[in-house]
């Protein structure tokens, strides 16, 4: 599996498990994180700690989670960037929309701050 997910009582946090999230694997994150908001989850923490690359699938995936957590008032959170994803990232853009912490444990603290 591609991507582990713990449920907590307000979040779900999501682990990738992959050195790449690009087009071969990023769909799946995109199930999960749609399965999860179907299920009532609106905090999802992304946390990218073993991802050393990222596409443009890769960054639609992150982009439909932080929809979906916005769509139902909820909060949306990226740990544990890698400086190349973090890179990407912040060409285009999306670090003044996404919220980015270091660690798990910060982007909890972030969701119920």
């Amino acid at each position: 599996m591609n991507f582990q997910t713990t449920q907590n009582k307000s979040e779900a946090i999501v682990k990738t498990n992959v050195e790449k999230l690009d087009a071969s694997n990023a769909s799946e994150l995109k199930s999960e994180l749609v399965l999860l908001n179907k299920n009532g989850v609106n905090n999802i923490v992304i946390n990218l700690t073993a991802t050393k690359y990222c596409d443009s699938s890769g960054l639609s995936a992150v982009l439909t989670a932080n929809r979906l957590c916005k769509d139902t008032n909820g909060r949306f959170v990226l740990c544990g960037l890698q400086d190349t994803v973090l890179k990407l990232i912040q060409i285009a853009q999306l670090d003044k929309v996404i919220d980015i912490v270091t660690t798990e444990d910060d982007a909890v603290a972030l969701i119920h701050s």
